[in-house]
């Protein structure tokens, strides 16, 4: 029976879908401690602006925004293919993994380091004590861990939802429309949700700065879904071709009927 399974077009590809979307997640998770400059990273000086009151504001962001957005591509992928109930199970797997990938690393900065070699091994580099540099990497704030697992959770319920009420009305026409409407309204959600809980509930930032980083935020993730949209077309491309057209119609017709 398990070479049946494991022999299974569908079930192979739902496999990758999968292991990619939990991959991808935990990865951003991990990297979203580092902070960058997106008008540097092209080539632009910052050029700092006011917002709601707010001023000195860049588009200064995580490097886990690097990765979100294709995290909603897959969710769009999977929701096509598979329906809400897959989306929401391998969401919550993700969820899953993330909160026990924090408890290792919880566990593994209270571990006793090595004096003798390894925590002045990187002086030479520039890195006096590997303790605190590891500690501040993989040490992130129990807000904004929990912000961010809850946006995460949020937005993928709120993507799904979308995705199938405007997917009842196009059909299987405008595939644009139902999977970049519901990563733009997703991300709004997911950029809110989890300033909100990190830094207004844990930090004490005022709602007009939370709105005003939002929106900042909200612009970079906004026009990466624009510009990644063509990707979803690339991406059901590959999978008509791999599974053939009559499997993925039929497919399609039963993810809309698993909601």
């Amino acid at each position: 029976m398990i070479h049946k399974i494991l022999n299974d077009k569908p079930t192979r590809l739902f496999l990758f879908l999968a292991s990619f979307f939990v991959a991808n997640a935990l990865i951003a998770e991990c990297i979203g401690g580092k902070l960058f400059s997106l008008e540097r990273t092209f080539g632009f000086a910052p050029h700092p602006f006011s917002l709601l009151g707010e001023d000195g504001l860049t588009f200064t962001l995580t490097c886990g925004v690097l990765l979100w957005p294709l995290e909603f591509v897959m969710t769009d992928i999977v929701n096509e293919y598979y329906g809400p109930k897959a989306v929401k199970r391998i969401s919550y797997i993700a969820v899953g993994l993330i909160s026990y990938a924090f408890l290792m690393f919880y566990f593994a900065i209270h571990i006793p380091a090595d004096q003798s070699f390894w925590q002045g091994s990187q002086k030479a580099d520039g890195v006096p004590d590997m303790q605190a540099a590891f500690n501040s990497i993989f040490g992130q704030g129990m807000w904004i861990i929990m912000g961010s697992l809850c946006a995460f959770l949020v937005s993928q319920i709120v993507d799904v939802w979308i995705f199938h009420k405007i997917k009842r009305v196009t059909g299987e026409r405008k595939v644009w429309l139902r999977a970049t409407g519901s990563t733009i309204v997703s991300q709004l959600v997911d950029s809110f949700v989890v300033l909100f809980i990190a830094f207004k509930i844990g930090k004490g930032w005022s709602y007009q700065r939370v709105i005003a980083i939002c929106l900042v935020n909200y612009t970079y993730k906004f026009t990466m879904a624009i510009i990644l949209t063509p990707l979803i077309y690339f991406i059901e491309g590959l999978i008509e071709k791999f599974l053939g057209k009559e499997v993925t119609q039929e497919m399609k017709r039963a993810a809309m009927s698993n909601e």
